[in-house]
């Protein structure tokens, strides 16, 4: 059977290439981190840096994206972006220090911050509405295949060849995909572009770039204490400064006014703390399973995919779980049955059977899966269609900032309980008491969702009852 392709779903299916590149990319380092961190003869945790360095890149190009596309044409943003992210996939192979290393992963993140909201722009300008939901539902497969492949394939490489491959392999997709999308997508523009609020970019460039970097270098890497608690304090204030500037012109890159809406307010602050907890597994888990338990990155790699695995589950069912009983109680109870799937990590030891192991990763994912998509669902639950874009910006602003604060966070929790019991050399319990202790930071988010109106989300899913209060 000769398998058929619509023309009109070319290019969604060349975006979610491109995509999928990019997501699987972020769960192949992960699982390699020890490799890398042995090769470049530097500390596992500060490789936190690397992790941190790609977050914040997307959380401060993302905004401008949209900006990007509509200036100067979806297809050439969209293939620049392509350029970009070999480019820093190169250079991340090519690294042979923690500085440059960090620096090719920044460069990496230019690229994906660009590729995913032009693609879904792209998608939209240009397929017919009775396709959109299929175009659409194209550009969740990367998402959903990059962390079930991502791991394994990271631990196989690592194990079997060497780590550097893990980024030679987005040389060819990356040049099938520039090729494709110069044929086949459209170089959409629009005739009115609103200026960009370039001061609302420096302030918040900047002033991310630099919080992040001073709150990530702190520990021995890279700068003394000192300089990075000025980098990040200077972070901080050139924040503040942009708080005070987005009231005074017409159109800031990121309009904070959107956090006075409640369910918005509880999705991104609520999200922000509950991503922060959950955001340091993929530093901690790989470094514990290899490090701590001896694992080579192989089977490191086949344990922690079961996670995608239940993500992959759990979105066959959460519209019926959120018709049954309602955003705010599912925000409220799953973030607690979460965040003890986090803090159950640290009941793991070398001598755990990798069966109970899989088990608690894939009721984790399930898990996360439905916390994530209640909230990301909830936060558009009141927006008007004219702010939709602003809110995009910055719930995707938030997402990016607290993976990376996650990372760091994690990595200073580990960090701190080395030193309160008196070494400086990993050990398992180490790590065990770490994911306690995310677990219980990612435990407080519950608090932002009880305010909510019983009925909150309700439009998004169609109850036939009211839930009981709780």
């Amino acid at each position: 059977m000769q398998l058929k392709i619509s023309p009109g779903m070319i290019t969604p299916l060349i975006i979610a290439t491109a995509l999928f590149m990019e997501n699987m990319d972020a769960t192949v380092i992960s699982t390699s981190l020890p490799a890398i961190a042995a090769d470049l003869h530097i500390d596992p945790i500060s490789l936190k840096l690397a992790l941190t360095s790609y977050l914040v890149s997307l959380a401060v190009f993302i905004p401008v994206s949209g900006w990007m596309a509509d200036r100067h044409g979806a297809r050439r943003v969209f293939r620049s972006a392509i350029v970009t992210f070999v480019l820093g996939s190169i250079l991340c192979a090519l690294s042979n220090t923690l500085v440059g290393f960090v620096l090719a992963r920044f460069v990496q993140g230019m690229g994906g911050a660009m590729m995913v909201p032009v693609g879904r722009l792209v998608i939209v300008r240009t397929t017919h509405k009775a396709d959109l939901v299929r175009a659409l539902s194209y550009l969740t497969i990367p998402a959903l295949l990059g962390p079930v492949i991502g791991p394994p394939l990271g631990g196989f490489i690592t194990t079997y060849f060497h780590w550097r491959w893990i980024f030679f392999i987005n040389i060819p997709i990356g040049v099938l995909g520039f090729a494709l999308a110069g044929r086949f997508i459209e170089n959409l523009r629009d005739a009115q572009v609103a200026p960009l609020d370039s001061t609302g970019f420096i302030l918040t460039g900047l002033g991310l770039s630099m919080l992040m970097l001073g709150l990530a270098t702190e520990g021995k890497h890279m700068l003394s204490t000192q300089v990075s608690l000025g980098i990040a304090v200077t972070g901080a204030l050139l924040l503040w400064g942009y708080r005070l500037h987005y009231r005074r012109v017409r159109h800031p890159l990121l309009d904070l006014s959107l956090l006075r809406v409640p369910t918005f307010h509880a999705s991104v602050v609520g999200g922000f703390i509950f991503r922060v907890g959950l955001g340091a597994t993929p530093f901690l888990l790989p470094l514990m399973l290899q490090l701590g338990f001896g694992l080579s990155p192989f089977a490191s790699g086949l344990l922690t995919c079961s996670t995608a695995v239940g993500s992959i589950f759990m979105k066959t069912i959460v519209t019926r779980i959120l018709e049954r009983f309602g955003f705010r109680r599912v925000l409220i109870f799953n973030s607690a049955l979460a965040s003890l799937s986090i803090a159950a990590y640290g009941c793991f030891t070398a001598y755990t059977p990798h069966i109970v192991m899989l088990l608690v990763f894939l009721t984790g994912g399930c898990l996360r899966s439905l916390q994530f998509t209640s909230l990301n669902a909830i936060a558009f639950a009141d927006i008007e269609i004219e702010r939709m874009s602003h809110a995009t910006s910055l719930s995707s602003v938030g997402q990016q900032l607290s993976a990376g604060f996650g990372v760091t966070v994690g990595a200073f929790a580990l960090q701190g309980i080395g030193w309160l019991r008196g070494h400086e050399i990993l050990i398992g319990s180490d790590f065990a008491l770490a994911f306690v202790f995310m677990g219980a930071l990612a435990l407080c988010s519950g608090l932002l969702f009880i305010p909510l109106d019983q009925a909150s989300g309700s439009q998004l899913a169609s109850r036939k009852r009211s839930p009981a209060p709780l």
